[in-house]
């Protein structure tokens, strides 16, 4: 299987949320709640821990997935993810990759296919 890459860069594919409902691992559900739940300072509960992925419409998601500002706005400029937009890098998601590192090194290889055609 292909990486899946959600809008802010986040590899969904290798997310355990997306793991944890792919292989129906609740025990890996429990360890993602219990380590979400302190490194997020929120209630995570292992029921929440299931995910088809950010780029796939149907099924099941995180809790955040419905009101995330960037997968709605990457949906509506029809892009693959925000590393593929004309406006990268946006105030919003500068935001989220501040905090998320390993997303903007994402985006960025998806930004040089972008620039090199």
């Amino acid at each position: 299987m292909d990486k899946m890459v959600a809008y802010c860069g986040i590899v969904c594919s290798d997310c355990p949320a997306y793991i944890a409902t792919r292989d129906n691992n609740d025990e890996l559900r429990k360890e993602t709640a219990t380590k979400w739940s302190e490194e997020y300072k929120a209630e995570i509960k292992p029921e929440h821990v299931n995910c088809v992925g950010c780029v796939v419409a149907d099924g099941v998601h995180v809790k955040h997935w419905d009101e995330c500002g960037i997968r709605a706005c990457g949906q509506a400029k029809g892009v693959e993810n925000c590393g593929r937009c004309e406006d990268y890098v946006c105030e919003q998601l500068g935001k989220f990759l501040e905090m998320v590192p390993a997303a903007k090194v994402t985006l960025d290889e998806m930004r040089k296919v972008v620039d090199e055609t």
